[in-house]
């Protein structure tokens, strides 16, 4: 990496880490405040964050995640309550559950 490169992934990480380290502060200061003020300021995180990260990722820079080798065939029962919507489409050969009164 060259030194104007070294000096521009500093700032980019400096400029994160003080948006973020000012927004978990508000939250600890502002427990009570409106879901809508909560909203607000994870627009504000965003709107400095997410064009970075963006453009990481379309450099290539993002680390390469998960396990060495992945997991062939897919993690069984996948991550309940990683994040992910569950499968709602098409059969999935599994059994049926009919609502009961």
């Amino acid at each position: 990496m060259t030194k104007s490169r070294i000096r521009s992934v500093k700032k980019t990480k400096k400029t994160i880490l003080q948006k973020c380290n000012e927004t978990v502060e508000w939250v600890d200061r502002n427990h009570s405040a409106e879901k809508e003020e909560f909203e607000h300021k994870q627009k504000e995180l965003e709107k400095v964050c997410a064009p970075i990260i963006t453009k990481l990722y379309q450099a290539g820079g993002a680390p390469g995640g998960g396990m060495p080798g992945g997991f062939p065939g897919g993690m069984p029962g996948g991550f309940p309550g990683g994040g992910a919507a569950p499968h709602t489409g098409g059969s999935s050969g599994g059994p049926t559950i009919e609502e009961v009164d």
